[in-house]
Formats: structure tokens, sequence, C-alpha cells
């Protein structure tokens, strides 16, 4: 994702979303302001990389009433884009 802001992004958006992957049993396993992007492009400012206990949680977690008003912040106002990607793990 681009943040528009770096400390704006932090202060309103994970220092509440922490505790609530934490709730949910999600990790934060990897995330860099500088990805060393191998291959294609990479054109934001931020990359994060998240363990879900399963698929199942992961789906209920990005539509829950916890992370909803942070999920509308971040894509409203936060960023100028973003991705999000739910891989299946092996």
């Amino acid at each position: 994702l681009n943040m528009k802001n770096p400390s704006d992004f932090m202060e309103r958006y994970v220092q509440y979303v922490m505790p609530i992957l934490s709730a949910w049993n999600i990790e934060m396993i990897a995330g860099s302001m500088t990805p060393n992007t191998k291959e294609g492009s990479f054109e934001g400012n931020w990359a994060a990389v998240l363990r879900f206990p399963s698929m199942e949680i992961a789906e209920a977690w990005y539509k829950s009433a916890d992370y909803e008003p942070y999920k509308n912040l971040r894509i409203n106002e936060l960023t100028d884009f973003s991705s999000l990607v739910f891989i299946e793990g092996l």
C-alpha cells in the first residue's frame, strides 16, 4: 500500500489494528517500508505479511465489526492505493 503520511498511518491505524490482530490470533510476520523487490514492480511505501490461523478466520476478520472502521479509514483516508491478497497456506 502507499501511505499518504506514514506517521499518521501509524498513529491512526496501526496502533489500533495491532491489538485487533492479536485478539483474532493473527500474527504480523513481516512488515517494511522498504521491501526489496526482485521482479516486477512495487510502488507503495509499506508491505506486510500476516499469518492467519485459517482462511476462514482471515475472511471473518476482514468482514468483522472489529476491523471495519479501520479498514474504511485505511482505504478512504490513509492510503493512496493498496492491495490485499489472501493466500491459502501449505
